[in-house]
């Protein structure tokens, strides 16, 4: 049964090349359903999987729940993504990702449908555990298929617009959910994304393909002529799981440093989309549909930066630690006037949610292309996952860190732990400044 599994998951064979004629007609047509692909089931992933946090405060008034048991389920649910993609990112190099993205995308409707009949605390925190592995079933396949049909000297600008299926499934989140709850029940906030992923489910799997060579193209290196020096005798070669796991990833420096430097970007992302809608609530007096907006915005607010700096990075050179360090600089200054505003211009908080938007994203894709730079594109999935596994962990101590200093302290001590996060992150950013892709 085993064996049936891995071989239905298996990577598609390749078959005989085309004519050129044919290929210059396909290959556009191909790569464009590729990003639409993964880009619309990847926005979709995040209705599934961040619509927790929006209805949170209902779904603790509703059943009893204290801020550290939703911490607590906040926490556990970013552990499990972490790891999820981290193995999901070393099986997803070694699978098709049509396949494996559309299996994700099924079973994180199931959880969510499980989640919302659901109303006892450990199944809910066992079955947001599990959504996480299952969460991290969609970004390392798309990672990959992007990978083998855009080159080196693209992915900066093609990454940069694919990632804003983060702030569009991100900001997407917090209105649909908390609208479904305020009509019909919290429920209503995991039944509707359920409906959606299931659908997506079918679109993907009838949509994606697998790598050029799969429906009779060269490889996207050949295409565009644009190979990494060191990899264009083997640039297709399959690689081993310790030469993807330890030799690509754990031997990797830089992806040691990239993903740090994710754990305390995480830290800064995550404050704002898991507790942002609770701080708005509880400190400046906005309601349920209040705090969906303000999600709404701090996503919105990255779409546009985001496809600039993946640009500007590669106008420099692919020096993405360099734009991500001045993005990250103006994020201090912005949580420091959160933390500042007296309640009643809650204008003036939607507007620095929205600046932080502007400034965090563009860190948020770029950290993850400057892995894809320093790694064999047969290892995409694992050292995303790698590096996501520390934006996980980064998630994780905010979950758990800013529901104990609020309950014990205060929001401002809350956000002082932000801001100190802000910091670190900028001085680990400064020994990336120089750093450009080995392609």
């Amino acid at each position: 049964m085993y064996k049936s599994f891995r071989q239905w998951f298996a990577p598609a064979k390749a078959i005989p090349q085309k004519s050129e004629e044919e290929i210059q007609t396909l290959y556009p047509k191909y790569r464009y359903r590729v990003l639409e692909s993964t880009f619309i089931g990847y926005t979709v992933y995040y209705l599934t999987r961040n619509n927790f946090s929006p209805v949170s405060k209902e779904i603790g008034e509703a059943l009893s729940y204290s801020k550290s048991d939703i911490g607590d389920i906040l926490a556990v649910t970013a552990i499990t993504y972490g790891i999820g993609k981290f193995f999901m990112g070393a099986l997803s190099d070694r699978s098709n990702p049509k396949k494996f993205m559309a299996v994700g995308l099924l079973l994180t409707a199931i959880l969510n449908f499980s989640f919302g009949f659901a109303n006892h605390y450990w199944v809910h925190l066992i079955l947001w555990g599990a959504n996480g592995l299952v969460q991290g079933m969609g970004w390392p396949p798309s990672g990959r298929s992007l990978g083998h049909w855009f080159s080196v000297r693209e992915r900066g600008t093609t990454f940069a617009f694919w990632n804003i299926a983060h702030n569009i499934g991100g900001g997407l989140v917090g209105v649909i959910a908390s609208y479904a709850a305020l009509k019909n029940g919290w429920q209503y906030a995991f039944f509707v994304p359920g409906v959606i992923a299931l659908i997506e489910s079918y679109i993907v799997f009838t949509r994606l393909v697998d790598t050029p060579q799969s429906v009779g193209l060269p490889p996207v290196e050949v295409y565009r002529n644009d190979f990494p020096p060191e990899e264009k005798e083997d640039h297709e070669k399959e690689l081993t799981t310790k030469q993807l796991i330890v030799e690509q990833v754990l031997l990797n420096k830089y992806i040691w440093l990239f993903a740090i430097i994710n754990f305390f970007v995480y830290i800064i992302r995550y404050s704002l989309i898991d507790w942002g809608p609770t701080y708005l609530k509880e400190t400046k007096g906005t309601d349920l549909l209040g705090g969906g907006y303000s999600t709404l915005i701090l996503e919105f607010g990255g779409i546009g930066s985001t496809i600039l700096m993946g640009w500007v990075s590669d106008k420099f050179d692919g020096r993405r630690g360099m734009v991500s360090l001045l993005c990250i600089i103006p994020i201090f200054f912005a949580f420091v006037g959160i933390m500042l505003n007296p309640p009643g211009n809650i204008w003036i908080d939607y507007a620095l949610f929205g600046l932080i938007g502007l400034f965090i994203y563009p860190p948020v894709m770029l950290l993850g292309v400057a892995g894809m730079d320093f790694t064999s594109k047969k290892a995409v999935g694992t050292a995303a996952g790698f590096i996501g596994l520390f934006g996980s962990l980064g998630r994780t101590t905010q979950g758990k860190g800013l529901a104990f200093l609020s309950t014990q302290y205060s929001w401002d001590v809350a956000i002082g732990a932000i801001l100190v996060s802000t910091l670190i992150a900028i001085f680990l950013l400064i020994f990336s400044w120089n750093l450009r892709p080995r392609g």
